[in-house]
Parts: structure tokens; sequence; C-alpha cells
């Protein structure tokens, strides 16, 4: 960001971070036992958190990407979600598990269950690092969460503004931004 009156302050710490995984993983693993679930990551954000995640689980699973937009270069969601890469996997009468990175407006995140659940899987759940509820225009049910944040813009963890700042390990919120 070249905005020099723009400051990052961490929101989530790493280590708080990590727990939250494990205590997901913990809480996923309940649920999957005996079975093999599709894990579908949504990127470019959820990567990281998706990767961490399945590190912490001891089933057959199996993974697969779909990338969603409505943001574009903006802070803003633009309303309008654009399927950009497709599911490679067959989801037909399989256990599907969304891995979002951040549940905001919850049309992206709308949009992308609704898609699924026309392809008639067996189940479909929603695991989100975080979500962000003061924003939402759709109700979205999220299975499994890590934190409920306030309104503040987050980068960090493989959330990104603008591709930048995916590699910081915490989540920061950016502060005086003129974005």
């Amino acid at each position: 960001m070249k905005n020099s009156n723009s400051k990052l302050k961490i929101l989530i710490k790493n280590k708080d971070i990590k727990k939250a995984i494990k205590r997901l993983a913990f809480e996923i693993s309940k649920d999957y036992r005996g079975k093999k679930p599709l894990f579908i990551g949504i990127l470019k954000g959820a990567f990281i958190f998706l990767a961490d995640l399945i590190r912490e689980l001891d089933f057959d699973l199996e993974i697969d990407f779909i990338q969603l937009s409505s943001y574009g270069n903006k802070k803003e969601s633009s309303g309008l979600v654009q399927k950009i890469i497709g599911l490679k996997s067959e989801i037909q009468n399989r256990d599907i598990i969304v891995i979002e990175d951040i549940v905001d407006t919850g049309l992206t995140t709308s949009f992308l269950l609704e898609w699924l659940e026309k392809k008639e899987p067996h189940s479909v759940k929603l695991c989100a690092l975080t979500d962000k509820p003061v924003r939402r225009e759709v109700p979205i049910k999220i299975d499994y969460l890590g934190f409920t944040i306030p309104d503040k813009f987050i980068v960090g963890f493989g959330i990104d503004f603008n591709e930048q700042f995916r590699n910081l390990p915490h989540i920061f919120y950016i502060e005086g931004a003129k974005i």
C-alpha cells in the first residue's frame, strides 16, 4: 500500500489463528471421520487457511479450488459475482466442505453455495476463518467458524488488498486507509 497515512494494526495474532485452526480441525474430524470429503478452497484468499487446516486432519480427503470475485480491485463488493476458475472434481453425492477466508456481505459465498447445491452433493458445509456479520446482505450459515470480526478491512494470512499483504503471518486491519 502506497498510502503513508495507512497503518497495519494486528487484529488476530498468528498463535490465535493456529489455535482456531486446531479447534476447527477437531470439529471437522468429529463430523467427517470415516468419510472422504472434498474440500473446496475459494481462491486466492483461502489457500493458506486451507493448507494449515488440512495438515491438522488425519483422514482421507480431497481438495479442489474455485476462484470467484465480487471485489475486483476495490474495497467494497460490486455485488456481481463472476465464476473465474471452475472445479475439476465431481461433486454429485459427495460431502463438500467449502473453505473461505472471510464471509462479508455473503454475496460471493451465497453464489457458490447455491451453485454447488445444484450439482447434487450429499452435503455442503461452510468453514470460514473470519466472519464480518455486520456487513451481511444475504443470510449465510457458517458451520465451522474461526473468528467473528468487526467492520474493518483486513489483510494477511492469505487475505489481500490488490494482491498485497497475503504473506503476512497475522490478520491485520488497515487503519486510516484511503483505498
